[in-house]
């Protein structure tokens, strides 16, 4: 069990962008908390890498590289993942990328990787996910966001910025019609960075547990009260 004392034994998670960053430590914390984990990367590496720790821990893990704005192989991921466990019961979509770019010259192949990979890569989870958990009794969905995109903006990145606000507002819908079936989706908005806080994993696991039962369509933003002003 983690320090942070969430007992996931008996759970799987599908954890997308798991090979860097919030996804990575995510992952790793679920791992800790007795979830079996399958960590999704597009580079297959990096998901190898932190599936490798996981088991050398004597955790379960599998690595699924695959790029999730493509529909099909975002499909073939999920399946492979509940080949392997059975079922899913926890979703986090933690897959990013981003473009600094003025707004007044943005490539617009940048623009739209941003909004399929960002955005539409989450709803394609969500959405098939959901279906699986809608059928099998529930669940939890948690989608990581950009505090940027809320709270404050980028010198630039409109594209980034602009795929994190649909993410928010994604969620929330995704909770409200989910919610009949006992699938919760929240979501948790941090500071980009090369350290995420680890407060991110730890709201996470708190999401997941049985203790956030009545939880669901809210945006948990974590940034170290840099929003408050005096």
């Amino acid at each position: 069990m983690s320090a942070y004392q969430f007992d996931l034994s008996g759970r799987a998670a599908l954890v997308t962008g798991g090979g860097i960053g919030g996804g990575r430590d995510i992952a790793l914390a679920l791992a800790a908390s007795g979830a079996a984990v399958a960590v999704n990367d597009i580079n297959i590496e990096r998901a190898d890498f932190v599936a490798e720790a996981i088991s050398a821990d004597g955790g379960s893990a599998i690595s699924l590289g695959a790029d999730i704005a493509n529909r099909f192989q975002a499909a073939a991921m999920i399946e492979r993942a509940r080949d392997a466990f059975g079922r899913i019961h926890i979703l986090v979509n933690a897959t990013s990328i981003f473009h600094a770019e003025p707004m007044l010259t943005v490539d617009e192949w940048n623009w739209r990787r941003q909004i399929d990979v960002n955005m539409t890569g989450a709803f394609f989870c969500l959405q098939l996910i959901g279906r699986v958990m809608a059928d099998e009794g529930g669940g939890s969905i948690i989608n990581l966001a950009s505090a940027e995109a809320c709270q404050s903006s980028l010198p630039e990145g409109i594209g980034y910025v602009a795929s994190q606000a649909g993410i928010i507002g994604m969620t929330r819908q995704a909770a409200r019609e989910l919610a009949p079936h006992d699938v919760r989706v929240n979501c948790i908005a941090s500071e980009m960075g090369a350290n995420p806080s680890p407060d991110c994993a730890a709201a996470a696991l708190y999401l997941c547990s049985d203790g956030a039962k009545s939880v669901t369509g809210q945006l948990f933003v974590i940034n170290g009260g840099n929003a408050i002003q005096g």
